[in-house]
């Protein structure tokens, strides 16, 4: 009278395999105005553009570097007169010197 246990029955999903074609956002359904104020989201990176602004932004850094090294150079230096009237750069001496 016991009967034996039957495996509960699954239904088979459909295929997703179409989902798997683009990863990342790319498969989703967004609106234009998401796509449009998240465009880094949607677009394939390009290489060259990233080395030219890496090089770009290291250059920048680098010339404010030293923008910064000869102002501490130039901040030490004083133009001075002489008794003769001619005028020359001499470093700045303190009064407690």
């Amino acid at each position: 009278t016991s009967s034996p246990l039957e495996p509960p029955t699954f239904k088979k999903e459909p295929s997703t395999e179409k989902a798997f074609q683009n990863p990342g956002l790319r498969g989703v359904h967004t609106t234009t105005l998401f796509r449009a104020v998240n465009p880094e989201l949607f677009i394939n990176p390009n290489k060259p553009v990233m080395a030219f602004g890496l090089a770009a932004l290291s250059l920048c850094v680098a010339y404010t570097g030293y923008l910064h090294a000869t102002q501490e150079i130039k901040k030490d230096l004083c133009e001075a007169v002489d008794s003769e009237g001619h005028r020359h750069m001499r470093r700045r001496a303190s009064e407690w010197d």
